[in-house]
């Protein structure tokens, strides 16, 4: 039985039969503990009123007397001195009271049958119709000895009662089973729609839109499967895009790399045209180079394959040195640079967060005209970091500041002016910040500069 359904079904009627069994073993436990000493003296008292009743009244009939007993709820089994023993009332179920019992009552001894019934386990005591589970006591009628031994009759007195008790469980077994059919039907129902929609993710189809509207834990795991599978839709996309885009950022310099190589192959290319060849051959080796580098970071970033590798420093000299690297670009565009830096140290990887302000910085100087402005400041508070870098460059396009942070992207024509761009640094410094538990913000407006805001926590 694989199905889940059957198997359900199978487990309820295994813990009904259970709980039957167990209910059974702890009232009979409680019956032989507790109430078979108070019923044997009830039933003890019963059979002495009986016997004192005959030896004051001594009517004229016993038998008709001990039958008219008999008929109100009990079974008497009456044993003479001679041997001779006989029944009134229901049969016993079993014959087994030892002569030696008898012997002892008819001798002036009352027998506790009832209260020496035996105690174990599948015992089941007060239900158990034999004649050594009995009370007996002695009386003398007509000047001759007699045992009376006396016992309710169980099925006389409660026939009702088991009919109405045995009816209700019944009805009871019948109307759980019937119920389980339906909610274990209702329970499996969303977790056979939750397995035909893996099946269909498994094959890449992310569209299934699963119609489980329930508040339980099955509706929380299909809220959860719906909203893995709205992810994997969108990586599915992004990776069929991500593919898409390096295939054509590395065939881009491939091919102009080969092309300018077959016109160097000419033999009678003169020399100037010939060093603007190769430095342009160069310039996409570079491209190639850094995109693989970035490609590789990435990937890693991605799988954890390099982890961080936090260290307290000073964040304040990596920022300086950041600077300085670039001076040279400065310069050569004529750009002004001001500073406003405090003394701060944090708890991170350093070659990693470098990379931050060094793509942010570059972004900077290279999309601000020559003559523009480049401010950098960083802000220390007690448990955080603030960097900013701000520009009056191109800026950025409100309807594209969304996806800056894109593998990638590029706005437009006049963002990739530079060769050696790849659409990659932000997306990097986006998951180098998260990382270490920071944000990043942007602001820019198109035609009045960008700035980056980087949060940093301290620990």
């Amino acid at each position: 039985m694989r199905s889940l359904y059957g198997k359900f079904l199978l487990y309820t009627a295994a813990i009904m039969t259970f709980s039957a069994l167990t209910a059974f073993l702890a009232v009979n436990t409680y019956y032989h503990q507790n109430l078979k000493g108070s019923n044997d003296e009830k039933n003890m008292r019963i059979a002495k009123q009986m016997a004192d009743y005959i030896k004051e009244m001594e009517p004229p009939d016993l038998r008709v007397f001990l039958e008219m007993e008999a008929g109100t709820g009990y079974k008497l089994l009456l044993a003479g001195a001679d041997g001779k023993t006989e029944r009134f009332g229901q049969a016993f179920r079993l014959e087994n009271l030892a002569p030696e019992k008898v012997e002892k009552v008819l001798a002036g001894d009352d027998y506790h049958g009832m209260r020496e019934f035996p105690t174990e386990t599948f015992v089941t005591g007060f239900f158990s119709d034999e004649t050594a589970n009995t009370v007996g006591v002695p009386f003398t009628y007509e000047g001759r000895d007699y045992a009376l031994f006396l016992r309710p009759d169980i099925k006389l007195l409660f026939t009702e009662v088991h009919s109405l008790l045995g009816g209700m469980v019944i009805v009871m077994a019948i109307t759980s089973l019937l119920a389980m059919l339906i909610v274990a039907k209702r329970l499996i129902r969303p977790i056979t729609q939750l397995t035909l929609a893996t099946r269909r993710v498994g094959n890449e189809e992310f569209s299934p839109i699963l119609n489980i509207d329930q508040k339980d834990e099955i509706g929380q795991l299909a809220e959860s499967f719906q909203r893995m599978t709205e992810r994997l839709s969108e990586n599915d996309r992004i990776r069929k895009r991500f593919i898409s885009d390096v295939s054509h950022d590395f065939q881009s310099p491939l091919l102009n790399i080969r092309g300018y190589a077959e016109l160097l192959a000419d033999e009678s290319l003169p020399a100037g045209e010939r060093a603007g060849y190769a430095k342009v051959i160069q310039s996409e080796t570079d491209r190639l180079s850094s995109l693989t580098k970035q490609l590789l970071l990435l990937t890693s970033l991605d799988q954890m394959m390099s982890p961080l590798k936090p260290v307290q420093y000073s964040v304040s000299e990596q920022l300086k040195e950041t600077v300085r690297k670039y001076r040279w670009l400065l310069e050569e565009k004529q750009i002004s640079l001001s500073m406003d830096v405090e003394e701060a140290e944090l708890t991170g990887d350093p070659s990693f967060l470098e990379k931050v302000w060094e793509n942010i910085l570059s972004n900077a100087l290279k999309y601000t005209d020559k003559y523009g402005t480049v401010d950098v400041s960083l802000a220390a508070g007690e448990e955080k970091v603030v960097v900013t870098i701000s520009d009056s460059g191109i800026g950025i396009a409100p309807e594209n500041m969304e996806r800056i942070f894109h593998r990638f992207y590029r706005e437009d024509d006049s963002r990739t002016q530079a060769a050696e761009g790849t659409g990659l640094g932000l997306s990097i410094v986006q998951q180098v910040v998260e990382l270490h538990g920071g944000t990043i913000d942007v602001t820019s407006e198109k035609g009045n500069g960008t700035t980056f805001t980087v949060t940093l926590p301290k620990l």
